[in-house]
């Protein structure tokens, strides 16, 4: 049997795939190799594990957020190895795997948009290219993090009807000095602007609300996609959250710059269980 992972910011989707199974999805904190220490990952792996302990597992396949340097992909490597001993282990980037499970083996664009977003080229077997994603600051375009940077933004400088300030605030009883203590001094705050991605989508009548989706869909798809030549040539496929919440708008983006949407699911698991087994990249 094998396990492949899907390794986000803020949780990791783990699935036992082989023998007839394609396994109930197993779900763990998110595993980034940036931000945590082996001993970190080996503890978190473990307790959200427990069920999958024992198990006699050929190989690993790892995709993660943060597992785009061999120095970091060997560090989750050591981690898997030691914790399913007699594994063969791969750790890729998160992009690779959103690729693999969007495009198969064919060309196309393949495009994350999650808590964050990243974007590449595929040609039917590796990543050919990729601007950088740059993160919730500098980048990210389109992602929740961005999404709530930009709602948050927009009601502490009322930049947004008052109906949705009163609701912001009704809904979250947080003060500007809790909410700038959270995105200054405590860790994760691309997961904690993450979270307010549901309030605008649960929001979404709300003429300002869709500017903010549609104006990060159109900075998404301009600083990224349209750098990409291919990008006229092959569809624009996309997996996560906010793409496959937000898709109607995201679908429309995309066809006012005459760029042809392709699939979009919530999460790359499905498919890349039937792209392993398949054969592919044995």
């Amino acid at each position: 049997m094998i396990l492949i992972a899907d390794g986000g910011s803020t949780k990791t989707e783990w699935r036992i795939a082989g023998e007839g199974k394609t396994g109930v999805p197993v779900f763990s904190a998110g595993i980034n190799p940036y931000f945590l220490a082996s001993e970190e990952m080996r503890e978190l792996i473990r307790k959200d594990l427990d069920s999958l302990s024992g198990m006699k597992l050929s190989k690993i396949w790892f995709y993660g957020t943060g597992c785009n340097s061999e120095a970091k992909n060997s560090k989750v490597r050591l981690v898997l190895e030691e914790l399913f001993p007699g594994a063969e282990v791969f750790v890729g980037s998160d992009l690779l795997g959103a690729a693999r499970a969007l495009c198969g083996n064919r060309p196309g664009i393949a495009c994350i948009i999650g808590t964050g977003s990243n974007s590449c080229y595929y040609d039917g077997s590796a990543i050919a290219a990729n601007v950088a994603p740059l993160g919730y600051i500098l980048g990210d375009e389109g992602g929740g993090a961005v999404l709530g940077k930009k709602l948050i933004s927009a009601v502490l400088k009322k930049q947004v009807e008052q109906p949705i300030s009163d609701l912001f605030f009704e809904t979250y009883r947080m003060t500007t000095a809790d909410i700038l203590d959270s995105v200054y001094m405590k860790p994760f705050p691309n997961r904690f602007l993450g979270q307010f991605s549901r309030f605008i989508a649960e929001n979404i009548h709300f003429q300002s609300l869709q500017h903010i989706v549609t104006t990060s869909f159109d900075e998404f798809i301009t600083r990224n996609i349209m750098q990409y030549p291919e990008s006229k040539l092959y569809e624009a496929n996309f997996t996560g959250s906010i793409a496959f919440h937000f898709r109607s708008f995201l679908e429309k983006s995309l066809s006012e710059r005459g760029l042809k949407p392709g699939k979009i699911t919530l999460s790359p698991s499905d498919d890349l269980v039937k792209y392993h087994l398949s054969g592919s990249n044995e």
